[in-house]
């Protein structure tokens, strides 16, 4: 590969059997240039903080269903949902909210039928 410095750019003249040569080094600085912005962008975008606390109503807004005040404290005295009390308010987790909202989704009938065989190990019909 030929390297191209900018002094010498003016003054170089690139004849017909040189142009492959000329135009694969250009993709490969076009490449190069392509791997830093990406590179470049990825870092400039910010990640979103998974310690996020919440309050209650917070909460309530940020629920797909917006439920009442009182279903909140309801899901805290069953303790069906996560939370943290240090003081008389009631906290929450963003990132444990999304993952107790993941694992509170009803399985499929194949996830049933997998997890059954998985754990008696053999499906209706013959063994595994």
């Amino acid at each position: 590969m030929c390297n191209i410095d900018l002094e010498n750019q003016e003054k170089r003249k690139i004849t017909f059997d040189q142009l492959p040569e000329a135009v694969g080094e250009l993709f490969d600085q076009i490449e190069q240039l392509k791997g830093l912005i990406i590179t470049q962008f990825a870092a400039l975008k910010p990640e979103a903080p998974d310690n996020v606390w919440m309050d209650l109503q917070q909460l309530c807004d940020y629920l797909p269903d917006k439920p009442s005040k009182a279903t909140v404290y309801g899901w805290v005295n069953q303790r069906t949902i996560p939370y943290h009390k240090k003081t008389k308010k009631l906290s929450f987790l963003k990132a444990e909210i999304d993952a107790w909202i993941e694992r509170s989704g009803h399985a499929t009938a194949e996830e049933i039928r997998e997890a059954a065989a998985d754990k008696f190990g053999y499906r209706k019909g013959g063994l595994r």
